[in-house]
């Protein structure tokens, strides 16, 4: 469930601010959107594997925290975050 290099690259690409940008929040969050996408499609296939839902679940709440960062920082980058990941509707 983890991202392979090219799609970690081909993210950090598509949502960083600047040439050498690889850690803002908008790149976090869009990783992490990524890797709970992978994963809830793992967890529809195996409804036992309670270890990967407790991973699952963490990943949403500190996502959840970097919006929320977001949001009280910007609420222009919020939108704009938002609205191309398509995580809110």
């Amino acid at each position: 469930m983890s991202l392979n290099t090219t799609e970690k690259q081909k993210l950090i690409n598509d949502h960083q601010n600047h040439g050498t940008d690889t850690g803002s929040v908008e790149v976090q969050v869009a990783m992490l959107s990524e890797r709970i996408s992978k994963l809830s499609g793992h967890l529809q296939n195996n409804n036992h594997d309670f270890s990967s839902r407790q991973g699952l679940l963490k990943m949403i709440g500190k996502r959840k925290r970097l919006l929320s960062y977001v949001r009280e920082k910007s609420e222009k980058r919020y939108t704009n975050l938002v609205e191309n990941l398509g995580i809110r509707g």
